[in-house]
């Protein structure tokens, strides 16, 4: 059952993400990052179909890197590298030129985004760059995530040699907007914050805490090496709507209290 959800997951974001290729991004001469990106700077250049392009090029990346990568990686990608050669074939000839690229970019990114965050969330990839990157990983010790990141950079800004700049600071837009909607899709709307509290008076915190927003709240000591003393510290993961009055609630407790707030991704399991 898991692994049907996974593949129409897959499956669906793969689709939107060919779509953003072939309806917006290819008749309006917007690039895009990793592979894709490249198939579409030589589809402007010499005219390759870009359902060609990425079929070999993930292939070729494919059998070079198939030694270094992960088991689940390998069958996810010799799944999905076909399907969306296939996609980019079937729809690469229904998109129609927009007045405005940046309209076109707004919505090339949105589907992007919707695509990759439903591939993701499938426990799947679009292998490409990030296939490149493990390889890299493993032979220099490079961070996965950076040089990932540098590649698609790489293959953006090529792009100005191409399409101009104007056309590849478009792009750019489109590639912000595919990064928030693939964080929307992952995280959804209902965000989350991971809240620290130093306070001497902890325990009347977290009581009223608890009284008067009914969340729950966990006191563990910690210990100040600049001060050389022992303080206990609040840790609350709230919904980000409620900072707000949590900060009011601590004030009215302990003005001075140290408060520290970060981003949650994910929460999951029951609280304590």
């Amino acid at each position: 059952m898991r692994i049907a959800k996974d593949l129409a997951l897959m499956t669906s974001g793969t689709f939107l993400f060919a779509l953003s290729i072939t309806l917006l991004s290819m008749p309006n001469q917007l690039a895009e990052g990793g592979v894709a990106g490249l198939s579409l700077l030589l589809y402007y250049a010499v005219e390759l179909s870009p359902a060609l392009v990425t079929l070999i090029v993930n292939g070729v990346l494919l059998i070079i890197g198939y030694r270094l990568l992960p088991r689940r990686m390998v069958m996810l990608s010799i799944l999905n590298i076909p399907l969306l050669s296939l996609f980019i074939y079937f729809t690469e000839n229904l998109g129609q030129p927009i007045d405005d690229p940046l309209i076109a970019a707004i919505f090339a990114g949105l589907l992007t985004g919707f695509g990759f965050g439903l591939i993701f969330r499938g426990s799947s990839t679009m292998g490409g760059t990030s296939i490149v990157a493990r390889m890299l990983n493993y032979r220099f010790g490079w961070d996965l995530t950076a040089t990932n990141f540098v590649l698609d950079l790489l293959i953006v800004l090529s792009g100005m040699f191409v399409i101009g700049p104007q056309l590849t600071m478009y792009t750019i837009v489109a590639l912000f907007i595919g990064k928030k909607a693939t964080d929307f899709i992952l995280e959804g709307i209902n965000t989350r914050k991971a809240v620290n509290i130093v306070s001497p008076r902890a325990e009347e915190i977290a009581d009223a805490v608890i009284e008067k927003m009914s969340a729950s709240a966990t006191v563990f000591s910690g210990h100040g090496m600049y001060t050389k003393e022992s303080r206990d510290v609040i840790y609350i993961v709230i919904q980000t709507p409620r900072l707000f009055y949590l900060k009011k609630i601590i004030e009215e407790v302990d003005e001075h209290a140290f408060i520290v707030v970060h981003n949650v991704k994910d929460v999951s399991g029951e609280h304590s």
